[in-house]
């Protein structure tokens, strides 16, 4: 079980989450997820996401105009993760170079002053555990949640250690769960990104695929880099293209039960 920074008592609505999986520049895909779901007339109030998922999650969070994150996706430079220069703390490597794309995709505000509600997933280090990150500055919220061990240095936020979120979750459907959505649609990109076992993964996975309060989208990104932007248009359509067949197969399905 994660465990917030911050957890409150009380109920709340029924909302539509959206939980947005890790994978470096195959994080690109939410953006076309985020245009199906527009164009499926779906409202969104509840933003999580693990490591890319969570720098796109966080835009949209924030109130940036869909075209302006595409773009901003688009020009990121993802080939970061493989030349950071190292950091003097842990012998690792800095995540400095990092902060330009991260303040382009979202900038610095609280958290819980964002017109949409949002979490970040990152692991306390120490534990093993999850952390769900729903409040706070926004950018050590994100550097936590997408410093991958062996390449960036942890994040301390309070007395945690914090690094990438995909070693406790990376598919955060709880962490969308916890901020009120009693319907997530969660974004799972390749398992090969997840640290957890694959088999315990894709069980994982079928057991989501038979509930009815998820609707597990997975792009079809074989063939596509992870750590390169010249695949990005590729993986934003991949994206739109699973999230729009998906959700069209959703509501058959939904108008058929009714």
């Amino acid at each position: 079980m994660m465990r917030s920074v911050r957890d409150e008592p009380g109920s709340v609505r029924p909302i539509v989450g959206l939980a947005l999986g890790g994978g470096g520049a195959l994080g690109a895909a939410h953006v076309g997820v985020l245009r199906a779901v527009h164009e499926h007339g779906i409202h969104l109030k509840v933003i999580a996401g693990t490591s890319a998922g969570a720098l796109v999650g966080a835009a949209y969070a924030a109130g940036l105009p869909l075209a302006k994150i595409d773009q901003n996706v688009r020009d990121a430079d993802w080939s970061v993760f493989g030349r950071l220069r190292p950091s003097p703390r842990f012998g690792l490597l800095d995540s400095a170079a990092l902060l330009d794309t991260i303040d382009r995709l979202g900038g610095e505000p609280l958290i819980e002053d964002m017109p949409r509600r949002f979490a970040a997933v990152a692991t306390d280090l120490r534990t093993r555990q999850g952390v769900i990150l729903d409040w706070g500055r926004l950018g050590p919220a994100l550097r936590a949640s997408i410093a991958v061990p062996g390449v960036f240095s942890p994040i301390v936020i309070g007395d945690r250690l914090l690094v990438d979120g995909g070693l406790a979750a990376n598919l955060p459907i709880e962490a969308a769960q916890h901020l009120g959505a009693t319907f997530t649609i969660a974004v799972r990109l390749r398992p090969e990104w997840e640290y957890v076992p694959v088999v315990r993964s894709a069980d994982a996975i079928a057991e989501l695929e038979t509930r009815s309060d998820v609707l597990v989208i997975r792009p079809d990104l074989a063939g596509l880099s992870q750590w390169s932007r010249n695949d990005v248009p590729r993986i934003i359509d991949a994206g739109y293209r699973a999230a729009h067949d998906a959700l069209q197969d959703w509501r058959v399905t939904q108008r058929h039960a009714a």
